[in-house]
């Protein structure tokens, strides 16, 4: 039945590799959990207000759980959707300041309805399609720098530098036990791959999550070098659930309190945001499971963006932020995952968090973080697909890549691609190979790069 359903022997998994990249991803985007409270509840409203950390832990494991079980079973992908990093500061910082809380998560309703339309409508569908097939190609590429820096960064491997933009550690050197039991955990993930031993990522994790509680209980560590979880024992294993955020939102509010301008700012931000990181994740995550045809196409590629336009309106009914693909998808992937059978594992052990969050906060950035590493180094030989020799190729292609991890927005870096794609084309004059909709894009990035601007503007 499972065969039928998830079509598992049809993309080359079985049931266990399905179960291991569901594990994965779920503890690689687990912190989101723990890290989406604290980013939403260090923000205040236009009033002051400010929203429970519990209220928020149970409200975002919710979304996540209700978001990746809906693209399991109707998306049938590998895909792990949770509060998305940026939107959810887009609504702390952008939002927030000007409007309620209610009113900042009725803009978050309003982003996923604008979502599900252009999914419905075939229109985003569209335009993934319209985007050349090595530009997809370097989407993969970036979102694998773009991982493997959230890796290394969040495990304090790579640090803002003093005097230049990044370094090697907090102080230039590899120092403190978080870096050397995330060393630990990456020597021993690769070592672990390339022997391909079964369930590598997975018994990396848990591995060094044992050692990380083991060092932080036995030896000296400094107060947060852990980063947002710190490892431990936890007092208890069940915790009870607090859902008064639930249905707290105001579709419309934030209109009449902001202003009509500052409102459609923010509601446009959330929307282009929203819809090309995800696009740019699924574009990538799909591609290194072998999930797309020879023209990069996705199947069931309408259903899946429903689906993460669905998530985003879950997320802003909940209080959650707008919910997402996660790129941390890839972790799962490179496990094995290749059907909604690994989102079916993924969604149902956020599910349990609702229950067991004390489990939430065992695992720190430095047992995860080596997945992220890992899997970022897997995707980066997409590469080897982009037609180097074609400047009219090369140069998006590069900038694509390049401008993900250096900017730390995948948004980013597929807007500059297919601005500097679409104007190559036009000064070349083969207006011919660019598709119309590449012409709408460009200018919708062009709006977005220049918003602050724009606003001032017309204000």
């Amino acid at each position: 039945m499972l065969d039928r359903f998830f079509e598992l022997t049809g993309r080359g998994s079985t049931v266990g590799r399905e179960v291991r990249g569901g594990l994965t991803t779920f503890m690689a985007m687990a912190y989101i959990i723990l890290l989406n409270p604290i980013i939403l509840a260090g923000a205040r409203d236009v009033t002051g207000a400010r929203l429970s950390i519990v209220e928020l832990t149970t409200s975002t494991a919710l979304a996540a759980a209700i978001s990746t079980l809906l693209m399991a079973f109707v998306g049938n992908a590998p895909f792990g959707l949770a509060a998305g990093l940026g939107l959810n500061a887009v609504v702390a910082y952008q939002a927030a300041p000007r409007m309620t809380w209610p009113e900042a998560m009725g803009l978050v309703v309003l982003e996923g309805v604008v979502i599900i339309v252009l999914a419905v409508s075939g229109l985003r569908t569209l335009i993934m399609n319209a985007i050349p097939l090595a530009l997809k190609h370097a989407i993969s590429v970036g979102i694998g720098l773009f991982i493997a820096l959230i890796g290394l960064v969040d495990a304090g491997f790579v640090a803002p530098g003093s005097g230049t933009p990044v370094q090697l550690g907090a102080t230039g050197h590899l120092t403190g036990w978080p870096v050397a039991v995330f060393s630990f955990g990456l020597l021993l993930m690769i070592l672990l791959y390339v022997r391909r031993v079964p369930a590598a990522i997975l018994i990396s994790i848990a591995i060094t999550a044992l050692l990380a509680i083991i060092v932080n209980e036995t030896a000296t560590v400094e107060p947060g070098a852990w980063g947002v979880v710190t490892p431990h024992l936890p007092e208890s294993l069940i915790a009870a659930p607090d859902f008064g955020l639930v249905g707290r939102f105001d579709l419309f509010g934030g209109f009449a309190t902001a202003g009509a301008l500052t409102a459609t700012v923010v509601l446009f931000t959330l929307v282009l945001s929203g819809f090309f990181d995800a696009m740019g994740t699924i574009i990538g995550v799909s591609d290194e499971a072998g999930m797309v045809d020879d023209k990069g196409r996705v199947p069931r590629l309408g259903r899946i963006l429903t689906v993460d336009g669905v998530a985003g309106v879950v997320g802003g009914t909940v209080s959650s932020s707008a919910n997402t693909v996660f790129v941390e998808s890839a972790a799962g992937v490179g496990e094995g995952a290749r059907t909604g059978l690994a989102s079916v594992v993924t969604g149902a052990l956020m599910g349990l968090t609702l229950l067991f969050t004390p489990l939430a906060g065992v695992v720190p950035a430095a047992a995860a973080a080596p997945a992220l590493v890992l899997v970022g180094a897997l995707m980066m030989t997409q590469s080897r697909n982009v037609p180097w020799d074609d400047l009219e190729l090369a140069v998006p292609a590069f900038l694509t890549i390049a401008l993900m991890p250096f900017t730390y927005s995948i948004t980013n870096g597929v807007g500059a691609g297919v601005i500097v794609y679409t104007l190559i084309k036009a000064v070349r004059g083969r207006f011919s190979e660019i598709p119309v909709l590449l012409w709408i894009v460009s200018l919708v990035f062009f709006a977005y790069f220049a918003i602050d601007w724009l606003q001032e503007l017309f204000a």
